[in-house]
């Protein structure tokens, strides 16, 4: 038996009346024109068993393609810096890590908004305009970088329409995760996420490659940007074709004053800061300190074309996620989440250490420790959300079972807000360690800050890890 729970505002969105139900669809759902699905319930294992998760599978294949791309075009501006000196721009310390960070300000920013697109739209249809708008972001990129001449206040306003790249993370999780049970998110979203991150890894791996091959001593900078249009075109056709919109996924503007009202989400967010906020900015930041700190390994000839070694630690980052969402699954968010802001402290204090005296490799290996935790740490630290919102909605498995309707929207409104609040880590981190820069000679200071708030965020997570315990709830 299944319950269809009206959406305001669903029938201006698809023509009314049920079409007949498709051939081998899961039991108890309603297929209705521009792929709505009434009746979804990812709790029911007949439903789930004989259909749904093949469904659930299709939707999070194509959300993954879409916000990999979303991905690529917020990290784009943090790749093209370090090669507009030899393309003929002159920007100081300070304008250079602001048009790595601009990105992220907006990115965080477009997140709140995104959220709601989801239940407003449906989790299908903006999928297609989310990914439809990354063109402005793409095309006014290669316009930019074509021309020496530009100024600085056009690059920083170009750079930051990237950010609606980084709005998709929050509508694309906030979709997933009514697609899945509450004993397979953790495992969904990491891969959802990871499969976004990746777009940061691959974006910094290929665009040197493209800009700098057959191209003598002049940079194709433009191309960094051009060569995405075909992808986000796929991207717009195949979550038209593939997708569904669900018409009880719905995360209101009711649902998310409920959410802001819960002082665990707070602590969550400042938690998602340290995790996800340390992956994004250290990945923006990461060709500009190689750049700075050992200009000789900042690239690589391989052929005609030149290669940065940049692209490990958003790779490592976005590999590790799953991992760390696959982990909380078994053995709990906060035991995760803790041994990695431990490792990544670790991480710090070692480059810190190092970096006066240690080479290159040294260098990598500290930071490329530092990526991994975060990565598991941003996986651990996003199961957490589900598991504390069901435990306060009373779930007597908290852990494996997400409560009613009501508790179900409330924390799809929470994965919005705090991956809204977690990207800032984005702005933060580079203008940390600008700061660092510009006021101290180096970075230590600023990695020197860092290693003190995961200190603060371990003290924060053990609190949750306790109140689990007296619960009788892995958290």
């Amino acid at each position: 038996m299944t319950t269809q729970i009206d959406q305001p505002g669903l029938a201006a969105a698809s023509p009314a009346g049920p079409t007949p139900t498709p051939a081998g669809s899961a039991p108890g759902l309603t297929h209705r024109p521009g792929r709505w699905i009434d009746g979804w319930d990812p709790e029911d294992t007949a439903q789930w068993e004989h259909g749904g998760s093949a469904i659930a599978a299709r939707n999070l294949r194509w959300s993954i393609g879409a916000e990999f791309l979303g991905f690529v075009v917020w990290q784009l501006w943090s790749i093209v810096v370090v090669s507009l000196p030899a393309a003929g721009f002159a920007f100081d310390t300070a304008q250079t890590f602001w048009l790595i960070s601009i990105p992220s300000l907006v990115g965080a920013t477009l997140r709140f908004p995104y959220t709601f697109m989801v239940p407003r739209f449906g989790g299908r249809n903006w999928t297609m305009i989310s990914a439809g708008l990354l063109v402005i972001p793409t095309v006014g990129l290669a316009l930019c970088v074509g021309n020496p001449h530009t100024p600085f206040g056009v690059m920083l306003l170009v750079a930051a329409t990237a950010g609606l790249g980084g709005g998709n993370f929050a509508s694309s999780m906030s979709n997933i995760t009514f697609f899945y049970p509450q004993r397979q998110k953790g495992f969904a979203l990491g891969l959802n996420a990871a499969g976004g991150n990746l777009g940061a890894s691959v974006a910094q791996l290929v665009v040197p490659i493209v800009v700098s091959i057959g191209a003598g001593v002049t940079l194709q900078l433009p191309l960094a940007g051009w060569i995405w249009i075909p992808l986000i075109l796929i991207a717009v056709v195949g979550a038209g074709l593939r997708m569904d919109n669900l018409s009880h996924a719905k995360a209101d503007f009711a649902a998310s004053i409920a959410a802001v009202k819960v002082p665990e989400m707070w602590l969550l967010a400042f938690l998602y800061i340290g995790t996800f906020g340390s992956f994004i900015g250290f990945s923006g930041v990461f060709p500009k300190l190689i750049a700075d700190q050992f200009p000789a390994f900042s690239a690589f000839g391989v052929g005609t074309a030149t290669l940065s070694l940049a692209f490990l630690g958003a790779l490592v980052g976005s590999l590790a996620r799953p991992i760390g969402g696959r982990l909380a699954d078994r053995f709990g968010g906060t035991s995760v989440t803790i041994v990695s802001f431990v490792v990544m402290a670790a991480g710090a204090i070692a480059v810190i250490t190092t970096l006066p005296t240690a080479g290159f490799g040294t260098f990598l290996g500290c930071f490329l420790v530092l990526f991994a935790a975060a990565g598991i740490g941003n996986g651990s630290t996003y199961r957490m959300i589900p598991t504390v919102f069901a435990l306060r909605a009373g779930s007597e498995d908290a852990h494996r079972r997400a409560g009613d309707v009501g508790s179900q929207r409330r924390t799809a409104a929470a994965l919005g807000l705090i991956s809204a609040i977690g990207a800032y880590g984005g702005f933060v981190v580079p203008q940390v360690l600008s700061l660092s820069k510009t006021s101290f000679g180096g970075y230590a200071t600023g990695l020197s800050w860092f290693v003190a708030a995961y200190v603060v965020m371990i003290a924060v997570t053990i609190v949750f890890a306790v109140r689990g315990r007296r619960a009788g709830v892995r958290i």
